[in-house]
């Protein structure tokens, strides 16, 4: 019976050990270094002419600068309506800095510093926003494009993507000029036209323009992440993300063949069969998940706001990873950030209910984490499918491109972006994150030392389902802490 006893000892100290381990690490938990940037005392100016600001904002959601997509460009009848209103609007901002228009519509701002030998800052936004579902106008509590302002919001398509960072930045560069504000470090605007379709004419060309003077910036800014306030389960403290990188992007054309006829005398397996079964074949293998990369650096990020289980997780990954992973991959906001995701979008296949088709055709849009690339999941999906009679060839409106070089926190621009982050919210924990879906940063991260993604607009769980959908809309008071924003970076980054 000794040997029992002895094992049983055996297991009580490796179990001791494992508990010590894991407390440990739980205790020595990294966490970034947001709380001097709380106690620097920088802290955001007032907008005393809100309710003017928020008109202006009003009157550019009022042009419907709608980007619908290739087969239908941009109207751009609509741009220099709405370029006027902002040389109306800031007329400080048209008397000293440089304005140049690019590629017809984009609009690329130069604000020369007193110092030529510091790389430029490089503040980036989008002036063209989706277009109405047909059928969902009446659902919107005010007319999508009226910038209604009413129970202290501002309502309309573009008051969260992306015509209030564009509107946010030239009001602070605005207000700095007003005060006699010079920058030591030169400061670009860049607003491109055709963000929602891919930045292919605006940001592209603006890229371009900007690598033929050999401009290089020290680090860009553009929309992608926000802060986060009841959004997160257990978190003590609103979370804003700073996205390091985005995904990638690449839809998939799986065309399935087989013998056409009549439905009464249907073979084992019908084209549509064939396609169906592919599908659920990705579904159910999908790219393998991983804690690295942004994503996972976001999850831990987030661990000091969480209570003490959700921590001691996030701490010890090297024990308990498979299980955090199985639970990630349950909800789609979680699994989004921990792997490429696959998402069958498009399905067509027959003429009649009693005539088998002869194909069927499906698109599988993929978005890329950091990791992946376009051959990796064209392997991956070419060794899941398996069926010679599936054809798998590139498809969809977006040429395909990878996630974008992750940005290093390194990089002063994450440790100005956290200071202006406190200057509005000192409670904030700042993290790292992932962008889901795609910006016009895939053009500049060409042009600047690091890419990062932020704009301080206030997220609920309610806010989320609004960007694209019915009822966008940002209140007056997170407009001005946007504007406030904007002046706070400008200032300190030019130091």
């Amino acid at each position: 019976m000794q040997w029992i006893v002895n094992a049983a000892k055996l297991v009580v100290g490796i179990v001791l050990v494992l508990m010590v381990i894991v407390l440990f690490n739980t205790w020595r938990l990294p966490v970034l270094p947001d709380a001097d940037d709380a106690k620097a005392g920088i802290k955001a100016p007032p907008i005393a002419d809100l309710d003017i600001a928020a008109k202006r904002l009003s009157a550019a959601i009022q042009i419907p600068t709608i980007s619908y997509g290739f087969a239908n460009p941009p109207g751009g009848n609509r741009f220099p309506e709405l370029h006027k209103l902002i040389e109306a609007s800031f007329p400080l901002v048209h008397k000293n800095l440089k304005r140049e228009t690019v590629a017809d519509w984009s609009l690329l701002y130069t604000w020369d510093g007193s110092d030529k030998s510091l790389e430029p800052v490089l503040l980036t936004a989008h002036q063209d926003v989706v277009p109405i579902e047909p059928g969902t106008e009446q659902k919107w509590t005010h007319p999508p494009f009226s910038g209604a302002i009413a129970d202290g919001f501002i309502w309309g398509r573009g008051t969260m993507d992306n015509k209030q960072q564009v509107m946010a930045t030239l009001e602070g560069v605005e207000r700095l000029l007003a005060e006699g504000y010079k920058p030591k470090r030169t400061i670009i605007l860049a607003f491109g036209h055709d963000e929602e379709i891919g930045g292919a004419l605006g940001a592209y060309a603006i890229v371009n323009l900007l690598t033929t003077r050999k401009v290089h910036a020290q680090f860009s800014l553009d929309e992608g992440q926000a802060i986060l306030d009841g959004v997160v389960p257990g978190a003590s403290r609103p979370i804003a993300q700073i996205g390091l990188s985005e995904k990638g992007f690449m839809s998939l054309q799986l065309k399935a063949v087989a013998p056409g006829g009549h439905s009464s005398m249907p073979p084992p397996h019908t084209a549509v069969g064939k396609l169906g079964h592919a599908i659920a074949q990705l579904e159910a293998n999908q790219m393998p998940a991983s804690l690295n990369g942004p994503g996972g650096d976001a999850l831990r990020g987030m661990a000091p706001a969480l209570p003490f289980v959700n921590r001691m997780v996030m701490a010890n990954t090297w024990l308990f990873g498979p299980l955090l992973i199985k639970q990630l991959s349950g909800a789609p906001s979680t699994n989004a950030m921990i792997r490429t995701t696959t998402a069958p979008t498009i399905i067509n296949g027959g003429i009649k209910e009693n005539v088998l088709p002869s194909e069927a055709t499906a698109t599988v849009n993929f978005r890329m984490a950091p990791g992946d690339s376009i051959a990796t999941v064209k392997a991956h999906v070419e060794r899941v499918i398996a069926d010679p009679d599936v054809s798998i060839t590139e498809g969809g409106s977006h040429p395909p491109t990878d996630a974008t070089t992750p940005a290093d926190m390194n990089n002063p621009g994450f440790k100005l972006i956290s200071q202006a982050i406190h200057s509005i919210e000192p409670g904030a924990l700042v993290t790292p994150g992932l962008v889901m879906a795609g910006t016009d940063s895939k053009h500049y991260t060409h042009v600047s030392g690091a890419t990062f993604h932020f704009c301080p607009m206030r997220f609920n769980a309610e806010d989320l389902k609004r960007p694209h959908a019915t009822d966008e809309r940002i209140s007056i008071a997170n407009y001005g802490e946007i504007i406030s924003f904007y002046v706070t970076l400008i200032r300190t980054s030019s130091m």
